[in-house]
């Protein structure tokens, strides 16, 4: 089994697992391309608590401000610091450097996450 399983949201998050309780996670392509430029992205403190759906980050853009809604319930260990300097970077390569958090998860639940090709299915219903 592959670790670069890559999940998505119906909101347009992705989370991918990266140790044995950590998870990265960012926004899709789809989002950035959606949302514009970034110029801003306000990150909750580190250690921060959240629910599986809670709004936990805000990305700005020269378009709008949108919520990210975190994909699991957990605590942030870590934020992308780069993107404080150089919020475009979500834009370039959402799924990479882009990323936005880590975060930690005893039992992370992943019912209700799409692997990519329904993540394509689902956009393709939004395309028409």
């Amino acid at each position: 089994m592959s670790e670069e399983i890559i999940l998505y949201t119906k909101d347009h998050e992705w989370i991918k697992k990266k140790g044995d309780q950590s998870y990265m996670v960012g926004i899709t392509e789809h989002a950035q391309d959606a949302l514009g430029e970034l110029v801003f992205v306000d990150f909750p403190a580190i250690n921060a608590e959240f629910s599986k759906g809670d709004a936990f980050i805000v990305v700005e853009s020269v378009k709008a401000a949108s919520d990210v809604y975190s994909p699991i319930s957990g605590t942030v260990i870590e934020i992308n610091d780069a993107l404080n300097s150089n919020p475009s970077m979500v834009n370039s390569d959402p799924q990479g450097d882009g990323w936005l958090c880590i975060i930690q998860s005893e039992n992370a639940d992943m019912s209700g996450l799409m692997n990519e090709a329904e993540y394509k299915s689902l956009l393709e219903t939004l395309d028409h």
